[in-house]
């Protein structure tokens, strides 16, 4: 299978976007440890989303789909139950993570203070596993606080990679130190802290998204939060359920703006998208760059931003993005390199080495299908930098298996001189369902 994306002459209407994935995740996950029943409205529905849900169906959690809305029976915070059957080897069922390491490093924490069902055994309560993808992603970062704190979880073949074995255990709050800045590993901690003894304080070098901060303080949580930490103190009441409409996802709006902002003659405009700012460093960038893209009708929603934007197409010349800058459009970069090669002049990334360690390593695997489409990009260990505006003539490409890099390829096909074939473009629905849909509703040439 392959999508082709031919060069597109304008982008022009009114298109609604899938709610955010960070939000959904978090959002089924709290609403399964909330007491009562929980609905929530706009939740992504796709491929990353789905093996959180089959997780929690997994620890016995009920829910369902009321049209657009999932309806979720929370059993408390201590409610979940290991997974029914096993591998004949005395082992329980696996969780099935499939590509979502977010989903990994979430249930992770949410579990590590669960009751501890074989206690005293040897065997592991829960097994947490998923793709041959998701096996690479490092895991060591949240094992290592888990165990801090006093859960007992391994990496069962030694790698500090998934498969993760997982023994709840009582938790003490710590105050704990991340290497690097990521919003996975901190609300692994976060939700583990909810049932701790003691507050439990995370550290970053820089800040990174806080969906999980926002969503606890909404819910009645006692949450201390800075730029750069954040302070949970365990529950005293049960988590009431969630009543809310899930934002639109601003990295799936990160391709509209894009190609609307290089595309001459377009004028997009995208409804009730989540800018909370921890995820809106693409915009800051672009407007740097010169894109025209206007905030309307901002709002609230469960403790987030949301509000309506309009792009209109405008030249563009390159940038320099680095520091705490990139930790707020981690996931934007490869759609930016397309963006980067339609802009006058050089455009460099800086300090994103954590592009290296996403569902590909995106630094080295975007330089080689842009380089199959015409486009020069120059690596760096911790970046990359790319020399514009560049007439490039399309080509054939491959997405790896990466969403991102699927959709950042089809935009790039609306550019090129004679389009982009994309191979395995399935991975697109992970993340971004009805994309070729909705893109061709605004006057794109995909098919």
């Amino acid at each position: 299978m392959s999508l082709r994306s031919l060069p597109a002459a304008s982008l022009r209407g009114t298109a609604r976007l899938p709610g955010d994935k960070s939000i959904s995740h978090r959002a089924a996950l709290l609403a399964a440890m909330a007491a009562g029943c929980s609905r929530v409205d706009g939740m992504l529905r796709a491929g990353v989303t789905q093996v959180m849900l089959n997780s929690l169906a997994g620890l016995q959690i009920e829910w369902s789909w009321d049209g657009e809305v999932l309806v979720v029976e929370g059993a408390g915070r201590r409610g979940f139950l290991p997974p029914s059957g096993g591998n004949g080897a005395g082992e329980p069922k696996s969780l099935n993570c499939g590509n979502s390491a977010t989903t990994m490093r979430l249930l992770a924490g949410a579990l590590a203070g669960q009751p501890g069902w074989l206690a005293n055994s040897t065997r592991p309560d829960f097994i947490l596993d998923g793709s041959k993808q998701l096996r690479k992603r490092p895991m060591n970062r949240i094992i290592g606080p888990l165990c801090e704190m006093g859960a007992e979880i391994r990496s069962m073949e030694g790698t500090g990679c998934a498969p993760l074995a997982l023994n709840p255990a009582p938790l003490k709050g710590i105050e704990y130190r991340t290497p690097v800045a990521s919003a996975q590993v901190k609300s692994a901690i976060l939700f583990a802290g909810l049932q701790a003894s003691g507050s439990t304080l995370v550290e970053e070098p820089s800040p990174s998204r806080d969906h999980t901060e926002r969503l606890l303080r909404w819910l009645g949580v006692r949450v201390e939060a800075g730029s750069c930490r954040a302070r949970v103190f365990p529950l005293q009441e049960p988590l009431p359920p969630l009543i809310f409409r899930v934002p639109g996802d601003f990295s799936s709006a990160a391709f509209l703006l894009a190609a609307a902002s290089v595309i001459p003659g377009s004028d997009v405009t995208l409804q009730g998208v989540g800018l909370n700012p921890r995820r809106t460093g693409l915009l800051a960038v672009l407007r740097r760059m010169g894109a025209d893209i206007t905030e309307v009708d901002q709002r609230e929603s469960a403790g987030e931003p949301v509000g309506d934007l309009r792009i209109v197409g405008a030249p563009l010349a390159g940038t320099i993005i680095e520091g705490g800058e990139v930790v707020d459009m981690i996931d934007e970069f490869p759609v930016l390199a397309v963006v980067a090669a339609c802009a006058a002049g050089i455009t460099e990334v800086r300090h994103a080495a954590e592009l290296r360690h996403k569902e590909s390593d995106r630094i080295s695997v975007l330089a080689g299908e842009l380089r199959k489409l015409g486009i020069g990009m120059e690596e760096s260990s911790d970046g990359f930098s790319i020399q514009g505006p560049v007439k490039f003539p399309g080509g054939i490409a491959d997405s790896h298996g990466d969403h991102r890099l699927a959709m950042s390829l089809a935009v790039a096909g609306m550019v090129s001189g004679n389009g982009v074939e994309i191979e395995k473009p399935e991975c697109i629905a992970e993340s971004f369902p009805g994309f070729e849909q909705l893109f061709n509703s605004l006057g794109a040439r995909l098919s």
